[in-house]
């Protein structure tokens, strides 16, 4: 996954919000260590005083004392430290969630969904372990063997230097399986996500899979993702198994000498039993903390490789950042353009500004161009129609008005505002997309069509879903608007979901409605009935469509074709059919029925008519926008011009 950096600091910060728990739980386990330390030397004493026929009640009582102490202090530690873990989680899943919610979609598109879902679920886990637990089992294991390790060099230093010359081999041996396992945990959760993806990119098309009998290709390449993950996996699992094992080594070697040298010297009198006794206590009670310190490591290895993914995740471009005088934004490699050398935004005839005005745009995904020196503009009030061949580029000027990609340059002009310096939020609250799948939800008929408006009132829902030619739908369902949705709109079919779509974008009342395909799935029925209520809408606000059926094309004020990525021509139908060779082989080929026939008819029965100022086909749209090169021009204008501002 290639991202910007994430800011610095930010787990840190998620860190600091719980810094209470944290530190609470540090310091109960920090008294817990102390109460830990103690034990051995209370036993020394009870041992000195029963050899002299002291009382040793007191110190059985205190050692007892002790015992429950450690317990407690030791659970109510690891309860405030998990707490503070889930809480880290939780507020690392928020925040991350709503990154990707508002992301840059030129960046987030170039990442796996399925990889992005790894991170927000698994990653974040794993981040919890390594914050957490990992970490104060790393502070407070280590703080018993320092104290511990202290306390022995004040009984015998030399049986204190034998044990560290067993140890320290062991230890040096487990840090570098540490570090391994940190870069081999790191290409486990790389694995994982790759599994991940994939099995979302076939959940996602799984009806075309089945349709084309794949399903044993596809398993073959799941099983290749899994086998691959599996291996690294078991990579991290070998070496996380040598970490106990190597230390466990050098702890049963250190005991053994220490027994050994410690008993012959008890015997000679050199060493008194009762420090003797301390000393191995120390010594067993080093064996556990010094084996969960390395253990802990290995883990908060295996977290800081979540961590890491976290932070790319986290350093996702935002949609909102702000744009720099050059037209950029941070990291979205676009060139100049925004603001530099653009030419103020024309008034409309009646005095305000075109609805959306692009002028002299230009984009592409990566090295592929898409649009180049697009200028045309769209009437406050009206249906304009993008038409043109697959590729030319329609879809992608929808996407530009919504701003989910910015352009290389030029700009996007929305109600005369450049939207490169208009918050989303804005944009889209001016501008209603009804997309070509007919996204919809899981949950109830209502709540899918009031998505974008969950305030409207019961009246502008029964008026959008009576606009969007929905309500003989909703009146045959048995629960009405209250009907509840699978994923993706199963319950409705593909024409109703379009419906569905198109009353959602009505409810929210735009100045713009981007239409594209939107009776690609109706019958001709549905089609009429949405022409009716199009013409209705159009009569509102700005209405654009892109269109290949002749009948919503011939009824739109205008048409702007596209070719390669450029604006080809702008008329309406009639003018098209005779002034441009690209629309009339559309019109053969793509449009041919039997309205064709009666619209051409009509043709010759009225004088042709030109784009009227408003429209791109003046002098601004540039030499792309008028007829081809060999091709006569059109007659003079009498197409409507722009309505009165909304």
């Amino acid at each position: 996954m290639t991202a910007a950096p994430a800011p610095r600091g930010l787990i840190r910060e998620l860190t600091r919000a719980q810094r209470r728990l944290l530190l609470g739980g540090v310091l109960l386990g920090m008294a817990g260590v102390v109460s830990t330390l103690v034990q051995p030397q209370i036993v020394s004493r009870l041992i000195a005083a029963a050899g002299q026929h002291r009382p040793v009640a007191g110190l059985i009582t205190l050692l007892a004392v002790l015992f429950l102490a450690d317990a407690a202090l030791s659970s109510t530690q690891g309860y405030l430290i998990g707490r503070a873990g889930e809480n880290i989680v939780r507020d690392a899943r928020v925040l991350l969630a709503g990154k990707v919610l508002r992301a840059d979609l030129a960046h987030l598109n170039a990442q796996r969904q399925g990889d992005v879902h790894t991170r927000l679920v698994g990653d974040t886990a794993l981040m919890k372990i390594a914050l957490t637990q990992s970490l104060a089992q790393i502070i407070l294991n280590g703080l018993v063997v320092v104290g511990g390790t202290v306390m022995m060099a004040l009984i015998d230093v030399w049986l204190l230097l034998l044990t560290v010359g067993c140890l320290g081999v062991a230890s040096a041996a487990s840090v570098w399986l540490a570090r391994g396992l940190r870069k081999a945990a790191l290409v486990n959760r790389e694995d994982t996500g790759e599994f991940g993806a994939d099995l979302q990119r076939v959940l996602a098309a799984l009806p075309t899979v089945k349709a084309a009998s794949a399903e044993g290709r596809e398993e073959s390449r799941l099983a290749r993702l899994a086998d691959q993950a599996r291996r690294s996996g078991n990579r991290v699992t070998v070496l996380n198994a040598l970490l106990s094992p190597v230390l466990n080594v050098g702890l049963q070697a250190s005991l053994a000498a220490v027994m050994g040298v410690g008993m012959a010297r008890v015997a000679t009198g050199s060493l008194g039993v009762a420090d003797f006794t301390a000393f191995t206590m120390y010594l067993f009670y080093l064996v556990s903390p010094l084996v969960l310190v390395f253990i802990s490591i290995g883990v908060y290895q295996q977290g800081r490789a979540a961590v890491q993914r976290v932070d790319e995740l986290a350093g996702l471009p935002q949609e909102d950042d702000p744009v720099f005088g050059d037209g950029s934004a941070p990291g979205d490699g676009s060139a100049p353009g925004y603001g530099s050398g653009i030419p103020a935004p024309r008034p409309a005839p009646d005095g305000g500004h075109p609805a959306v005005e692009f002028r002299d745009v230009g984009f592409g995904y990566g090295d592929r161009p898409v649009l180049e020196g697009v200028s045309f503009t769209i009437p406050r009030r009206g249906l304009t129609a993008l038409v043109g061949v697959s590729g030319a580029g329609k879809t992608t000027v929808f996407q530009l008005i919504e701003r989910f990609y910015r352009p290389g340059h030029g700009a996007v002009v929305l109600d005369g505002k450049d939207i490169a310096h208009l918050p989303p939020a804005e944009i889209r609250g001016r501008v209603g997309y009804v997309q070509q799948d007919s996204a919809a939800m899981r949950g109830t008929l209502r709540e899918n069509i009031v998505y974008a408006a969950p305030d409207a009132a019961d009246a502008d829902i029964a008026e959008a879903v009576e606009l969007a030619g929905l309500a003989d739908v909703v009146a045959a369902l048995p629960d009405g608007l209250d009907t509840r949705l699978g994923d993706q709109g199963i319950g409705l079919s593909g024409g109703q979901r379009q419906r569905l779509c198109v009353a959602r974008a009505l409810l929210q009342k735009p100045a713009v409605i981007l239409l594209d395909e939107a009776t690609a799935h109706l019958d001709s029925d549905a089609e009429a009935a949405l022409r009716d209520s199009l013409r209705r809408i159009a009569r509102r606000c700005a209405v654009v469509a892109i269109a290949h059926r002749i009948s919503t094309v011939v009824e739109a004020d205008r048409i702007v074709v596209l070719d390669a990525g450029r604006v080809r021509a702008v008329g309406t139908h009639q003018q098209l059919l005779q002034n441009d060779g690209l629309y009339r082989r559309l019109a053969t080929a793509q449009f041919a029925d039997n309205a064709l026939a009666g619209s051409a008819a009509g043709s010759a029965a009225r004088p042709a008519a030109a784009p009227s100022a408003g429209s791109a086909a003046g002098p601004s749209a540039g030499p792309s926008a008028g007829p081809p090169a060999g091709e006569p021009s059109p007659a003079p204008s009498a197409l409507p011009t722009a309505g009165a501002a909304r």
